[in-house]
């Protein structure tokens, strides 16, 4: 599922594409045509992302909503666009590029009554201005183990299964220490791991956990099996122990017991 970096990485990319322009919007798959014939024609004003959800803001109030879920994926066309390939929920065309959207979780026009609240039940996002004072109050106050908060979009708006892996594991926590047993210090290091994966996702538009120093090349040509530490590896880089898996909150989470062990 793509994360908070590749959602700000997205209303980047679409609104240089698209934004500015009357934008034709249809649904080749057809699920969508209905709300498409609402925004078709319409001025694309921003592109707004919050968490793991996009908001394309289009002239008169009209929103479309999209999540992305574990199978969403946008793919960009030329203008004009070719013969739809697959189940395209929504194409949007612009004078230069066109975007075809396939599988999200998500796909619907809103006003933005409704944006306000779909935002309002998001915590914190690193980055759009997020605070860390507002994120260490959901975590502090809550009995749930770190592992789970994490993912909990009301306590920190953005955070998926990659980076929870990585920045528990940079930070040395162990992934069940209750949120309300963490110390100022070991969340000042947490959010640190956070920003600073989360900026680096945003600018290459991928989650690279380790950092060039470590790799020993510069982050763009760090090859895709080598930018991660714990997520999806077998043998911890720092130690040589074997990486544990533990099911946290329904997903499953890569760890190191030995360079884990701080419950404070």
């Amino acid at each position: 599922m793509p994360e908070g970096h590749k959602t700000h990485f997205l209303a980047r990319e679409h609104y240089d594409l698209l934004g500015g322009e009357v934008v034709k919007v249809t649904s080749p798959q057809g699920r969508f045509r209905a709300d498409a014939r609402q925004v078709s024609g319409r001025y694309l004003d921003s592109v707004r992302a919050s968490g793991k959800h996009l908001f394309y803001e289009f002239d008169g109030n009209v929103i479309v909503h999209v999540h992305l879920g574990r199978y969403g994926k946008f793919r960009q066309r030329a203008s004009p666009p070719p013969k739809p390939v697959g189940q395209v929920r929504m194409r949007m065309v612009g004078s230069n590029a066109s975007l075809d959207l396939t599988g999200p979780t998500t796909c619907r026009v809103i006003d933005s009554e409704l944006q306000r609240e779909v935002m309002g039940r998001l915590g914190p996002d690193p980055l759009a201005g997020g605070k860390k004072s507002d994120v260490w109050k959901n975590i502090s106050r809550s009995g749930k183990p770190i592992g789970a908060l994490l993912l909990d979009q009301s306590v920190v708006a953005g955070v998926g299964n990659i980076f929870r892996a990585e920045i528990l594991f940079e930070a040395g926590l162990d992934p069940h220490i209750p949120g309300s047993d963490l110390s100022q210090d070991s969340f000042d290091l947490l959010w640190k791991s956070l920003k600073r994966m989360m900026t680096v996702g945003l600018k290459h538009g991928k989650i690279i956990a380790v950092t060039a120093r470590e790799a020993g090349m510069p982050l763009p040509k760090i090859p895709e099996d080598k930018r991660f530490r714990v997520y999806g590896q077998t043998e911890c880089p720092q130690c040589d122990h074997p990486i544990s898996t533990v099911e946290v909150a329904a997903r499953r989470l890569y760890f190191c017991k030995h360079c884990q062990s701080c419950r404070c």
